[in-house]
């Protein structure tokens, strides 16, 4: 009886260990292709990347050369579609982007409304100027803009290269109801060239740092810049650079940014599997 018993308990035993053991199996086997986390992570990056560059056009040239068309002016990447004005009669000084009440289709394809608001002290190229960036009822391609960005120049650094730092709080509400994303960044982002030219399309920086934040599902994120991101403002994406990603109990994942091409995709890479996404 005794060595029944002792029988019966080990074939037990090996069941559950067979059954536990072919679960795992078919946990393991399921394959994960969620590109959700790194689409807003690269939707946050890329949208309060592009404010600041529309602040840094609208604070080097006069507000005449922005209601001019593309075709005629150089830096016309704002249109006809904003309004800008720099209030220096306040201090901090006020300069804000109106793009109307109404949507309106700038030049690089998207379409802007509402407000940017930098509040600045000193100018941009400017040892310890500070910028601080916020939005009145600000949208990109229908999506809403909001939070802040604040803007520090560090001054040269050995390669005498003008760096900065940046920190953004941010939230992005998806347009058709695509839920919300929010996004908090520490940056330094490096002029590397152009900065001896008035001409902003020669300008390129390299941007790097960490982030973190919730994508539209409300699941959480960390990401780090491994290689640097580089932004060449010919160009209306980063052209190349890599950040890692971890979405809370996932593998982390792999953005790729390209190798110089300027277009609007990007390769995610979790667990060795590539997909592409496309930049908005």
């Amino acid at each position: 009886m005794k060595n029944k018993k002792i029988f019966n308990y080990l074939m037990v035993a090996a069941t559950v260990g067979i059954l536990f053991s072919s679960c795992k199996k078919k946990q393991d086997d399921v394959t994960d292709t969620d590109t959700n986390a790194a689409g807003d992570h690269a939707l946050a990056e890329g949208t309060y990347n592009d404010v600041q560059n529309i602040a840094d056009e609208a604070a080097s040239g006069s507000v005449t050369s922005y209601m001019g068309s593309y075709n005629s002016n150089e830096k016309g990447m704002l249109s006809t579609c904003a309004v800008v004005n720099n209030d220096t009669t306040v201090n901090p000084h006020l300069l804000t982007i109106n793009f109307g009440a109404t949507n309106c289709l700038c030049v690089d394809g998207r379409y802007r409304r509402g407000q940017i608001n930098v509040s600045y002290v000193g100018h941009y190229r400017d040892s310890a100027s500070t910028h601080t960036i916020t939005f009145t009822n600000y949208f990109v391609n229908d999506n809403e803009v909001q939070g802040s960005k604040t803007v520090v120049n560090n001054g040269h650094n050995s390669a005498w290269h003008l760096t900065f730092s940046i920190t953004v709080n941010g939230t992005i509400i998806k347009a058709n109801n695509g839920g919300t994303v929010t996004w908090t960044s520490s940056r330094t982002r490096e002029w590397i060239q152009g900065e001896s030219t008035p001409t902003l399309n020669d300008d390129v920086y390299l941007v790097t740092g960490s982030a973190s934040g919730t994508n539209a599902h409300g699941n959480a994120f960390t990401a780090s810049i491994t290689s640097a991101l580089r932004r060449e403002l010919s160009c209306h994406q980063f052209v190349s650079g890599i950040v890692e990603l971890t979405p809370s109990g996932k593998p982390t994942r792999t953005i790729d940014f390209g190798n110089g091409a300027c277009d609007n995709q990007a390769t995610v890479t979790i667990n060795g599997n590539v997909y592409t996404i496309t930049l908005h």
